[in-house]
Order: C-alpha cells, then sequence, then structure tokens
C-alpha cells in the first residue's frame, strides 16, 4: 500500500516502508551543492534576477572561476538559469534566473533557514560524537 510522508511516496511492504529515489541523484546533489544555493541566492537579490559572470564571482567568497563556471552550465543544463550572449566589444554575458529557477527560492528559503537555525547543534553534535570517537580508539 503506498503512502505519503512530507510529501514523499513510499510503499508500506511486511518487511517495512520501502523508499525510492524521487529524483536523480544529480538533480539532487546539484540542488544541495553549496555552491548552487549561493548562485541562487545571489540571482535573487539582484535586480530583475539578473547578473554578470564578474558579478556573481565577486559576490560568492571562496568560489574560483572554474567552479563558477560548472555551476553555471549545470544550472543552465537543469532550466533553472538562462544565459544571455551579447555580441559586443567585449562580448557581455549576463545570467539570469529562470521561471523555474525563481519558483525554487521559498523552498531553498525554508532550507537555509533550517540550516542557520540548527547549525549551532549540529555543530555541537559533531563535536560530541568525534570526542567519543577520538576516546574510543
Amino acid at each position: 500500500m503506498e503512502r505519503l510522508i512530507h510529501g514523499r511516496p513510499y510503499q508500506e511492504t511486511d518487511k517495512g516502508p520501502v523508499f525510492r529515489p524521487c529524483a536523480p541523484n544529480s538533480v539532487l546533489a546539484r540542488l544541495g551543492d553549496k555552491w548552487t544555493i549561493l548562485v541562487m541566492s545571489h540571482l535573487a537579490v539582484a535586480p530583475g534576477h539578473r547578473l554578470r559572470f564578474s558579478e556573481l564571482k565577486s559576490g560568492i567568497e571562496g568560489i574560483t572561476q572554474r567552479m563558477l563556471t560548472v555551476t553555471l552550465r549545470l544550472l543552465e543544463r537543469d532550466g533553472l538559469v538562462s544565459r544571455h550572449y551579447f555580441p559586443e566589444v567585449p562580448p557581455r554575458v549576463e545570467y539570469e534566473l529562470t521561471e523555474m529557477g525563481a519558483s525554487m527560492l521559498p523552498a531553498l528559503e525554508g532550507f537555509t533557514s533550517w540550516i542557520r537555525d540548527n547549525w549551532p547543534r549540529i555543530a555541537a553534535c559533531r563535536r560530541q560524537y568525534d570526542g567519543k570517537q577520538d576516546n574510543a580508539g
């Protein structure tokens, strides 16, 4: 019998609940990637949700040019970001959230808010767990 938990379907079997992946691992990994979250957040606060590559790079601490390029290409491939090329001298390229990308912002806000609210507790749990592992060895 199929049931739902937090909107996720699962099958109830004699051996217990069975969950199937709701999306390919590549999609889940991308949407949870720290660079994806930062790129999408930066575009979300930009006027018109649109920025040039250099503006994105300067606004995301620690991101390399290569990692920003890879992240933007993957977001474009997934339909979350669109790339606009202007054949000027020098050429200009801008990136913006698509309608689907913008529709992800409320979920992203909930996810990042939860992390922000719970990060001190997570850090404390990690220290406690690591301390137990050090003492057990």
